[in-house]
């Protein structure tokens, strides 16, 4: 897997956002998968006003929450989608929970 994560303002997670999804609002974490097989490659994008803001409304640790939102995005360049179904999301989810406890990170939706 290769992967580049990038770091950006709320203007233009909001301009990606609109661009590539036709969401005209800033989001926590957007992928971009360029190739799949046999090796991953894509771009995660993180915009970290809307991360911080986040992890404080749910009152937790803003590095925790910007570990959830790298390994959900680097699970969505691996295939996973939890938009599919509610047996998708759950999959998407314990896989993320698993991850993040191998990193040392509490369990992101308790």
């Amino acid at each position: 897997m290769h992967a580049t994560v990038r770091f950006v303002d709320a203007e233009e997670g909001r301009e990606l956002n609109r661009d590539y999804r036709g969401k005209d609002y800033a989001t926590n974490v957007l992928s971009f998968v360029y190739e799949s097989a046999p090796t991953v490659v894509g771009d995660l994008v993180v915009c970290l006003p809307v991360v911080l803001r986040e992890a404080a409304e749910q009152d937790k640790p803003s590095e925790a929450h910007c570990a959830h939102l790298i390994v959900h995005g680097v699970l969505h360049l691996q295939g996973y989608d939890h938009e599919t179904g509610p047996q998708d999301a759950e999959r998407m989810e314990a896989r993320e929970r698993e991850i993040l406890a191998r990193l040392g990170y509490p369990d992101p939706y308790n």
